[in-house]
């Protein structure tokens, strides 16, 4: 079964005219506690901006003007559990962190539309810049410092609608995230909350005194507090053209992965798994161009969820950024000749490193020396975060997304639209040559 390839992109409109009809500060329904919250080593090297868009088809029981009121009327509502979102970034001098301060400043509420179509907007997999008019940041806004949520109603001329919303990622990893659309679309619908969320974060503090306990070769130190830069970056983002393209992995294509990696009929492996070593080994091989260095050492990172693996595990309703990064390294001949059965392992052992004493000893580090993952490149996985299952009163999102800027040390996976319980779209940029060989190697990987 063969994979799709856009060779080419896809009619999208280069051009979104967006009208901001109403944007305002909104704020908790009932009276909450001032206070500083604590944000945990991991929180700390987030500190940006999270985009993400969720479209919706026309529903004529619910017309995007009542979608906006009820959407508002829920995020008063869910203010009050989540009130660090009414809150405010701040660096504590004293301690040299950053923190949250509840003081009740407000989020961001805006509503837009515009005269385009969803079917104008063209295929909603397709990462559009023009997507980030859906999602507003609410800069004129910021006399009290910039809200840590900014959610926008954008409606189409079609009926059909957008809810955009940003985060600072240090409020939310993509699971806790997760948990607040659930409970934002049960408020909506004027039910309880889905999950009360957890939002004691000391809960990720560093011991006393910090033990590191494990090398962290994924972890890079840094030269500065992380105070002194609010917004450093995770990875380089320096500007140089780069060719884009998506490659669409069926699920036929993933379960014919799955079988060439099993050592035994009855081997399980995990879809991640499979497409992460695979596409670990076209992006390692396809980075040098002229003469491949067999022994050069490629290193890919990825995330793995660490409430289940502590001791006791962390409540699932946990709030905050509870992910660290896993490693996986192997010389270019290993990737080149290896099976894919031993880079599935390799991927796999990633994971299973990072038990209680190993996540404890990586948090550790990073009250030791601050720092950020460190390795050619990195896996951004969106694809089973379940974004386009939450249930809203006017039903499921046609698409679920974030507002994406392209990175050759990035890529994402995605879910794909049509076959969304097993198919995943892999998001690629990279400089024209090198995206030659990563196209060339990726079928001929799958076909072998």
């Amino acid at each position: 079964m063969e994979s799709q390839c856009q060779e080419t992109p896809p009619p999208v409109l280069q051009e979104l005219e967006i009208t901001i009809q109403n944007s305002s500060l909104v704020f908790p329904d009932k009276e909450t506690e001032r206070k500083s919250i604590f944000l945990s080593n991991i929180d700390q090297v987030v500190n940006f901006n999270v985009e993400t868009v969720h479209f919706f088809t026309s529903n004529e029981d619910f017309p995007p003007q009542t979608v906006a009121e009820k959407v508002k009327n829920a995020f008063e509502k869910i203010l009050v559990p989540y009130d660090f979102l009414a809150g405010r970034m701040k660096f504590n001098t004293n301690t040299g962190r950053l923190e949250i301060d509840c003081n009740g400043a407000g989020a961001g509420f805006v509503v837009a539309s515009s005269e385009s179509t969803l079917d104008e907007i063209g295929d909603l997999v397709y990462p559009n810049p023009a997507f980030a008019k859906l999602v507003n940041s609410l800069q004129s806004l910021e006399k009290d410092g910039k809200p840590l949520c900014v959610i926008q109603v954008t409606s189409f001329k079609c009926g059909g609608f957008a809810i955009g919303i940003s985060t600072s990622h240090a409020t939310f990893d993509g699971i806790s995230f997760k948990t607040f659309l659930d409970n934002l679309a049960a408020v909506a619908g004027g039910k309880p909350l889905a999950v009360p969320p957890c939002n004691d974060r000391e809960l990720l503090a560093a011991r006393s005194p910090p033990r590191v306990t494990f090398p962290h070769p994924e972890l890079l130190k840094l030269q500065t507090h992380l105070g002194q830069e609010l917004n450093p970056p995770v990875f380089d983002a320096a500007q140089e053209a780069l060719d884009f393209k998506i490659f669409r992995l069926t699920s036929g294509n993933i379960s014919d992965l799955k079988e060439k990696a099993k050592t035994s009929p009855s081997a399980r492996i995990s879809g991640f798994n499979v497409v992460t070593a695979h596409i670990w080994r076209c992006k390692a091989l396809s980075h040098d161009l002229e003469v491949q260095d067999p022994d050069r050492v490629s290193t890919i990172l990825y995330a793995v969820n660490i409430r289940p693996r502590l001791i006791p595990p962390l409540p699932v309703s946990y709030a905050g950024n509870a992910v660290l990064t896993a490693y996986a390294s192997a010389r270019c001949r290993e990737l080149r000749e290896g099976p894919i059965s031993k880079l599935v392992e390799m991927v796999a052992e990633g994971a299973k490193r990072i038990t209680d004493e190993y996540a404890r000893s990586a948090i550790d580090w990073g009250e030791i020396y601050k720092g950020f993952p460190h390795g050619e490149f990195l896996i951004s996985s969106w694809w089973k975060l379940g974004f386009d299952e939450v249930e809203y009163p006017w039903g499921c999102p046609r698409y679920s997304c974030p507002v994406v800027y392209h990175r050759k040390d990035i890529i994402l996976l995605f879910p794909d639209i049509d076959d969304k319980n097993s198919g995943v779209n892999v998001l690629v940029a990279l400089p024209k040559k090198q995206m030659e060989k990563f196209e060339t190697l990726f079928h001929e990987y799958l076909s072998v």
